[in-house]
């Protein structure tokens, strides 16, 4: 990667695009740091580091900080994933998006116009729902905002605020798209997750200083040696972690096609061997993204509404981060979307009729039911080895905290699966627009 950003960096069209790109992100760190009026953020930071919920550390990362000290870019790109989302899978249901996802070029352009409209509408809900929950649940607004005249003024501009941060991120992420190296949103949420490792290695910096204290204090030996060695294991787990990711990101099941010989005038066509690359995690986070949203709804709903749960602890129980239901519930969850979204994007029996269109076939399969069944249960085995390691990695920070106690990581292994990936996809996307400039050197 480092090789290929030195290779792109000499090339003088790509040096801008990646300045402007820096220029962009800078932005984005700026705004994240910029605070709504009428609250007081000190209440809101106290209130989501005390918080026991996944969905809070969750939003805070995916925002790069800006949840939890109410900035501008609070909601980050969360309402344009969750539009994109959305889209996605009414593409599927409705035949007139269906139909409009086939149009190409014209059609793909009414579809992100529409997606924009969603993300506006969505970053307007969100930004209500944020507002209640800074005051009902953890009152932190100023003391003027709360009754009479300035509590609808406030909420009126706290809700505004948050609607245009959330379309200013889009806007951000289209112009990576359009002057910078691409990938724009992806690289906003990577800039939003790096900016969390300061605090992760200023966790690990405070267990090492722990148990250098407390070994010199003459306290419990065994205590203080596992406090000190803890960095190091946390360090070692997340660097194995990446290495697996990576591997199992470039991963692909490779189906063998055969092509037939074909004769078209006095030319011969075909006669060729290819082969159909499925990768083995083909659903990306999207998965973990809809699982934790759904696990998290009833604490979502308790804290934004501020429901007394004397009645119904039990119930609320079920659903914290420490409770074998709760990850059983996730990793299901998990499952369960990463094979919908196979499905929605994988027809079978459009694969295989599109393979004997064009006198392809499958060796020892003939062409129709018998192609599209192999092809199903090849996606099925992928999709649930996928799914697996897509549970796996989404639990491994809860399961790691119930194991060694150790809770508050700003890097889990989802946002390193997003980091990875995103880092990837990136390094390729600048390798192919140095191809296209006929650049020799990276491969080099």
């Amino acid at each position: 990667m480092l090789q290929t950003l030195r290779n792109a960096w000499k090339i003088v069209d790509l040096r801008k695009k990646i300045l402007f790109t820096l220029l962009i992100i800078l932005v984005y760190r700026v705004g994240s740091a910029v605070f709504v009026p009428f609250v007081d953020v000190a209440k809101v930071e106290a209130a989501v580091s005390n918080s026991s919920s996944d969905i809070m550390n969750f939003l805070t990362l995916m925002s790069g900080g800006g949840f939890s000290n109410a900035s501008v870019f609070a909601l980050g790109i969360q309402p344009y994933i969750n539009a994109s989302i959305i889209i996605q899978l009414l593409t599927v249901a409705i035949p007139a998006l269906e139909r409009m996802s086939k149009e190409g070029e014209a059609g793909r352009k009414k579809l992100s116009q529409i997606t924009r409209y969603g993300t506006v509408i969505l970053g307007l809900l969100l930004g209500v729902a944020y507002y209640f929950m800074m005051r009902n649940n953890y009152n932190a607004l100023v003391d003027g905002a709360k009754t009479g005249f300035g509590a609808w003024f406030a909420a009126i501009v706290i809700v505004l605020c948050f609607t245009a941060g959330s379309a200013l991120v889009m806007w951000l992420g289209e112009q990576i798209n359009e002057k910078g190296i691409g990938n724009g949103i992806s690289i906003l949420l990577l800039a939003g997750i790096i900016s969390r490792l300061p605090n992760a290695l200023m966790l690990l910096w405070s267990y090492f200083k722990g148990g250098i204290d407390l070994l010199g204090q003459g306290g419990s030996t065994g205590r203080a040696i596992w406090w000190i060695l803890l960095p190091f294991i946390v360090i070692a787990l997340f660097v194995a972690m990446i290495g697996f990711i990576v591997l199992i990101t470039d991963a692909e099941r490779r189906i063998p096609v055969q092509y037939a010989k074909r004769v078209v005038g006095r030319k011969m066509y075909g006669g060729q061997s290819t082969f159909i690359p499925i990768k083995v995690n083909m659903s990306g986070v999207m998965p973990i993204i809809l699982a934790v949203s759904i696990v998290q709804l009833p604490n979502i709903l308790k804290q934004l509404f501020g429901w007394d749960a004397d009645n119904t602890s039990w119930f609320f129980k079920l659903f914290t981060p420490t409770s074998w239901f709760y990850v059983l519930i996730y990793f299901l969850l998990i499952i369960g979307f990463a094979f919908f979204y196979v499905t929605i994007q994988y027809n079978p029996v459009e694969m295989a009729n599109n393979l004997r269109q064009n006198s392809g076939a499958i060796p020892g399969y003939r062409p129709g039911k018998p192609t599209s069944d192999y092809i199903k249960r090849v996606l099925n085995k992928i999709t649930f080895i996928g799914a697996l390691f897509l549970g796996l990695i989404a639990l491994f920070p809860t399961l790691f905290g119930m194991a060694t106690g150790v809770t508050g990581l700003a890097l889990g292994g989802t946002s390193i699966m997003i980091v990875v990936a995103v880092a990837l996809e990136t390094t390729q996307q600048i390798e192919s627009q140095m191809m296209m400039r006929h650049y020799k050197g990276f491969l080099g």
